[in-house]
């Protein structure tokens, strides 16, 4: 009976449906980012009402999430709260969602609206909360609002929507080490991820400018480690360097990372932690100098940049110290993945240390690199152990892979498709595309940034599908990722202006067919959005979108 009421359903669908090749629809403002695979605009609108209520089948607390954001949507405005319950078939009136193995990707959705119900099928929960994502870019703008609005008429238009991402991988990365945010704050970030269906929250948690979490074994990496007695003013190439004289920092409880974690997977968000390792350490070594090649003393890093101060390799100490902070995050951190850095890691201190070239004699290694993958691939088995897998930037290319590596490409794509060629899994963060800290137009009269020039149209642009890779070994290509690194970004407002809207393009790239991506429809969509960001309150960059240097491939 189920399979024969959608067939029914398909074929009305093909007669009173027109396909829309243009996602905004014909000359209708309707508005999704990232653009669906497959948009067929129908008759009518469907219109809730008070006695609107979700029919969830099955019914379990995965389900129910999406069922839950969706009545919040509704009550906003309305102040209607509908009734959430489970059942086998859609009636009139109602909202049902359900799983349905017709739908073959986890994360994809079929959303149909008509005037008589709305229907979500999805082969998991979090396909089922993508389209109401979709639904939500649908309705009103009111339903982002935080208040009743009397006589609201709370319509959908109609449509048929078949809808599933391109890459399983869509990210964005976020940097607390220089500038901190509050927990809040760190919600809405996500918030704004999961409302454009990415699935990732990099948190960038040590640094040599801060150590940002509680690890309760080392007390130290947050009283000593978390905080700066001043920071640079400007850039540092430029001296005599300048300091505000204002101590900075601060630290999220291992209370508030459960808090976040708990968050995020409400909204199917999964979080990534990054510990920095073997370099950008400072945090610690300020904290714990004799794990340093050198003994110091140290303190937290004042300036940006690269120091020459890491980890001692040679040491058993450093190696045991990492595998107790490592153990409470991975209490934390429930996902599979633990980011370990390993990028840009100087050689100076150990071509120096006589432990680290005892460690190099004695491990039968060639140079340092080969030492960075010494200890690459000896916190990688740690991981293992405990049932997770390391990702790492592309340096940690240099000297051999670990053998199950996962690698960030951030330094253009080249070391992403090396770790393909090698068969590893990469996630594509080229910085001259998706580097967000990047000025998004021309310099004059924008806040202090790192430099380069990033425009919302050169970020649409990226494939992160790299032609050189043969069919099989594209197959490592994991996914995409935003990157937001805050030197110059110090305060949550700055980080929505340099973030939004090209973290939505990079959402798009992740989600849609790139055959489908068209930078002037996107910003028809974009432009009918903004009125929803507006209504969320979100700092976004509203100048030049376009590339005003012609630099988009």
């Amino acid at each position: 009976m189920k399979k024969t009421f959608y067939f029914i359903l398909g074929i009305m669908l093909l007669v009173s449906g027109c396909k829309s090749e243009a996602r905004t629809g014909s000359g209708k403002p309707l508005a999704i980012i990232p653009a669906p695979v497959s948009f067929t605009e129908l008759s009518g609108n469907f219109a809730f009402t008070e006695k609107s209520r979700i029919i969830l089948s099955p019914f379990n607390n995965e389900t129910k999430l999406a069922a839950d954001f969706l009545c919040q949507l509704v009550k906003n405005p309305t102040g209607w709260n509908p009734e959430v319950t489970e059942g086998k078939k859609p009636v009139k009136g109602s909202i049902f969602m359900t799983m349905d193995t017709a739908v073959r990707n986890n994360e994809g959705y079929i959303l149909t609206v008509t005037p008589k119900n709305i229907i979500i099928q999805a082969k998991s929960a979090v396909g089922i909360f993508y389209a109401v994502q979709t639904l939500r870019q649908l309705m009103p703008v009111e339903v982002e609002n935080q208040k009743v609005i009397e006589g609201i008429n709370l319509i959908v238009p109609a449509c048929y929507i078949k809808d599933e991402p391109r890459f399983a991988y869509r990210g964005m990365h976020l940097d607390v080490g220089r500038h901190m945010f509050p927990v809040e704050y760190v919600k809405r970030y996500i918030d704004m991820i999961a409302m454009h269906k990415m699935n990732t929250f990099h948190w960038h948690l040590t640094e040599d400018q801060g150590w940002r979490i509680e690890i309760k074994k080392y007390l130290k990496l947050t009283e000593i480690g978390a905080f700066r007695k001043e920071t640079i003013v400007g850039h540092p190439g430029k001296k005599p360097y300048v300091f505000d004289g204002k101590r900075y920092g601060g630290f999220y409880t291992q209370d508030e990372v459960k808090e976040i974690v708990a968050y995020a997977a409400s909204k199917f968000v999964t979080i990534i932690p990054e510990i920095e390792m073997p370099g950008h350490a400072m945090g610690a070594l300020a904290s714990y100098p004799e794990l340093s090649c050198t003994g110091g003393p140290f303190e937290v890093f004042t300036r940006w940049g690269v120091v020459d101060d890491v980890y001692c390799a040679g040491k058993e100490a450093t190696f045991n110290f990492l595998e107790d902070v490592l153990s409470e995050v991975i209490d934390l951190f429930p996902g599979k993945y633990i980011h370990i850095g390993g990028d840009e890691c100087p050689k100076a201190r150990w071509e120096k240390c006589p432990l680290c070239q005892k460690r190099m004699k004695d491990e039968g290694l060639k140079d340092e690199h080969e030492l960075q993958s010494y200890f690459i691939q000896r916190i990688e088995k740690f991981l293992v152990s405990k049932g997770r897998k390391i990702i790492g930037w592309d340096e940690i290319l240099e000297g051999g892979l670990a053998p199950e590596a996962t690698v960030m490409s951030w330094r253009g794509t080249s070391g992403g498709i090396a770790a393909a060629k090698q068969k590893h899994d990469v996630i594509m963060t080229p910085n001259k595309y998706v580097y967000l800290d990047y000025y998004q137009c021309e310099p004059e009269g924008q806040p202090l940034a790192i430099g380069g020039y990033l425009p919302l149209e050169r970020v649409y642009s990226y494939n992160p599908m790299p032609s050189e890779l043969t069919p099989e070994e594209q197959k490592y290509i994991l996914g995409i990722q935003g990157n937001v690194w805050t030197e110059y970004i110090p305060t949550p407002e700055h980080m929505e202006y340099m973030a939004f809207p090209r973290a939505f393009a990079i959402a798009e790239t992740g989600w849609t067919p790139d055959r489908l991506k068209d930078f002037d429809d996107f910003l028809s969509r974009l432009e009918i959005l903004k009125k929803r960001y507006d209504a969320i309150g979100i700092n976004y960059f509203k100048g030049e979108y376009r590339d005003t240097r012609g630099n988009t491939k």
